[in-house]
């Protein structure tokens, strides 16, 4: 939401204050709830008291009791039409509830004073609801078919992608040498600075065998280049990538 949006706060003044409840439903039974939408009802609510706590529960209605999985010819399925619900308190949550309608005018219905969620009621029906559920999570989204006649499309063979001719075109500018992963190049400079102290550029190429532009934006981040002294025109490690194998380091590699 932008931060300069409006909000219609019509609905909550219409309400008085009235209080919403934030109710969490599985999802088989929001997707029963979708599927009725047109019908209208979906179930009924019982709300009541039991020993001076308050009970609430939901009951599905018959015409959505019933599931069927992707494939055809599979016994339909019986949902939990009960549903007890587990009271929950908001705690020291501000809660609201927003809705957005097909012109984007953004309303606020009112402010959640109750959080529940509401489960199944465990019986055979929801054992075989959730053998189900499993049973199509482990299916492959893709199955191969026997096919009874060829399959033609105006598809044709490409004699040379893309991606092959800017490879070739690389190769052609850099030569052999074609950039490979910073992190493997990065190994094999720490592993050649770990022997000795200074290299000139050549030097480096030659060890990985890398493009000198390439190779040259990576030492720029890891190295120092010597401008003037007896190890001019060449590279070392930043102090805080340095470890050599032994204390006296050789300082005289061109």
């Amino acid at each position: 939401m932008s931060e300069k949006a409006s909000v219609n706060l019509a609905g909550v003044k219409q309400s008085r204050g009235v209080g919403l409840w934030l109710v969490k439903v599985p999802k088989y039974l929001s997707q029963q709830w979708d599927k009725a939408m047109e019908k209208g009802e979906v179930g009924k609510l019982r709300i009541g008291k039991k020993q001076e706590k308050e009970e609430v529960s939901f009951k599905l209605s018959e015409e959505l009791s019933t599931l069927s999985s992707r494939e055809e010819k599979v016994e339909l399925v019986k949902i939990p039409r009960d549903h007890p619900f587990t009271m929950q308190t908001v705690g020291g949550q501000t809660l609201a509830v927003f809705t957005q309608s097909e012109t984007d005018e953004i309303s606020m219905e009112g402010m959640v004073v109750q959080r529940a969620e509401c489960k199944p009621a465990v019986n055979e029906g929801y054992m075989k609801l959730k053998k189900l559920q499993i049973e199509e999570s482990t299916k492959p989204q893709r199955l191969s078919q026997q096919l009874e006649k060829a399959v033609t499309n105006i598809y044709k063979p490409v004699a040379n992608h893309v991606v092959n001719s800017e490879f070739e075109k690389k190769k052609r500018q850099e030569g052999r040498m074609v950039r490979a992963e910073r992190r493997f190049v990065l190994d094999l400079l720490f592993s050649a600075f770990e022997r000795h102290q200074y290299y000139n550029i050549k030097d480096l190429v030659d060890i990985t065998k890398q493009p000198v532009t390439y190779l040259k934006e990576i030492m720029r981040e890891i190295g120092l280049y010597n401008t003037k002294g007896m190890h001019k025109s060449t590279w070392e490690l930043k102090p805080e990538y340095r470890h050599y194998q032994s204390a006296e380091v050789e300082r005289n590699v061109d």
